[in-house]
């Protein structure tokens, strides 16, 4: 269905991973699958370096010799392949077995630590999002905050794989981390390391005839949750929906067949994403199946500048076939596709091997998606109205000669709260969904 003649096992089986640094949700790759000459043929061509070698045995022979304390070939191997992976860009890494083991837990959505999904930048462990539901965002933790310390020692000059290797650990242990937002004073959160239990996709209707769904990242299961979340929608409602908000603010991305699943749920026809690399398997085009599961109900998709690449896949597909209205502030702006390569001893790669583009070839990368109507972050205050003295108050008035019960003032306390009461961007997604079913008669 949503396979194109180009997908091979490597999409599959290889899993192309597109979400946040070190926030991976990525399904483990089978070795079969990688032929040895697709990987090494760009370098074969050239001969090796062989005074580059020579100058990393005499480096290695003489570290070996003369440092402080005594250093074992396996050590310094490893720390050469880690510095050759955390050189090329900031998505590529050298995963040890146990860094391997928690990105294939979180693919499953299920891991230990925070709930924070970091970056990099200007030498600042910066985060992307927190994940819903988790100590990161009961603790207050916001997208753009900045990690200064970790329980007091400074993150700058540390790579991302060891501030977050200081992050994890035992559940239920204290962590207190320095955090600076938007150019402000230093303060600090104290919250305990928990399981983290993601669930991907969250639905509910907001008000009679308009639902929402929230995808928190994309697992490998996510496009299916959101087929079933419409399903849901539709059978609360008890008719077709007349507005739809989709909500993928501080989402960090996920696996690249989810996106394109939860993106094809909302179109019938044309390209969704495509990805261009060296390779030739890194060269993919995925396009929609005339099925609707939506049934073509009017949309509006949330983004902030925590929504990354999986999310911009999605959004940047449903903004180019003009399928939604996008709403909220820029994103994140990482269009470049990750693989996960296994190497022996429960190791892997992580490697960038392509950049991805939308329907109308725009790339992402480094410059994120632009909403079609900018709202930003506001608190809601609402105002009481008890005072307000009506017609329908006074006594002995008139009647209305149409028919129908008169409507007096009164207090309307007692009413269920709802998600959109405090969330003034979802809060105006709504608004515009019920502009759109004035105007086009739904």
């Amino acid at each position: 269905m949503l396979h194109s003649p180009r997908l091979t096992s490597l999409a599959l089986t290889i899993a192309m991973v597109i979400g946040a640094p070190l926030a991976l949700a990525a399904e483990p790759a089978k070795p079969a699958a990688i032929p040895a000459t697709t990987v090494s043929a760009p370098s074969a061509k050239a001969p090796l370096p062989l005074e580059e070698l020579r100058t990393f045995a005499e480096v290695m022979d003489r570290i070996k010799a003369a440092y402080v304390e005594p250093v074992d070939d396996k050590t310094l191997l490893e720390n050469a392949i880690k510095g050759m992976l955390s050189n090329l860009d900031p998505h590529s890494a050298y995963l040890g077995p146990e860094d391997f083991l928690e990105l294939q837990e979180s693919t499953s959505g299920e891991f230990g630590g925070l709930g924070i999904e970091v970056g990099m930048e200007d030498g600042f462990i910066k985060v992307v999002s927190p994940i819903d539901e988790t100590p990161a965002s009961r603790a207050g933790i916001e997208a753009g905050d900045l990690i200064v310390k970790i329980n007091g020692q400074p993150t700058r000059g540390q790579t991302m794989t060891e501030a977050v290797d200081k992050m994890r650990g035992k559940v239920g242990e204290k962590i207190t981390l320095t955090l600076v937002r938007d150019g402000g004073n230093p303060f600090d959160v104290t919250l305990a390391r928990a399981v983290i239990q993601v669930k991907s996709v969250k639905s509910q209707m907001l008000e009679d005839g308009y639902g929402y769904i929230r995808i928190t990242q994309f697992q490998v299961k996510t496009g299916e949750e959101v087929g079933k979340a419409l399903a849901k929608l539709r059978k609360d409602n008890g008719k077709k929906m007349r507005g739809l908000v989709l909500d993928l603010r501080n989402n960090p991305g996920g696996v690249l067949q989810s996106a394109v699943e939860v993106a094809d749920h909302f179109l019938t026809k044309g390209l969704i994403v495509y990805t261009k690399g060296r390779i030739a398997n890194s060269e993919l085009r995925f396009s929609a199946d005339p099925a609707d599961a939506s049934e073509g109900v009017p949309l509006v998709v949330l983004i902030n500048g925590g929504s990354a690449s999986a999310s911009e896949i999605v959004a940047g597909a449903l903004q180019d076939q003009k399928r939604g209205v996008l709403m909220g502030t820029d994103s994140f702006g990482k269009g470049s596709v990750q693989t996960v390569l296994p190497l022996n001893n429960d190791r892997a790669l992580k490697i960038t091997t392509a950049l991805y583009f939308t329907p109308n070839g725009r790339s992402i990368q480094a410059q994120g998606i632009v909403p079609d109507i900018e709202v930003r972050r506001a608190k809601i205050t609402a105002e009481q109205d008890s005072e307000n003295f009506k017609e329908a108050d006074l006594q002995g008035h008139l009647g209305n000669g149409n028919g129908g019960a008169d409507r007096p003032s009164g207090k309307g306390g007692g009413a269920k709260p709802r998600p959109q009461d405090d969330d003034y961007q979802l809060s105006q997604a709504l608004s515009l969904l019920k502009g759109l079913s004035i105007t086009q008669g739904k």
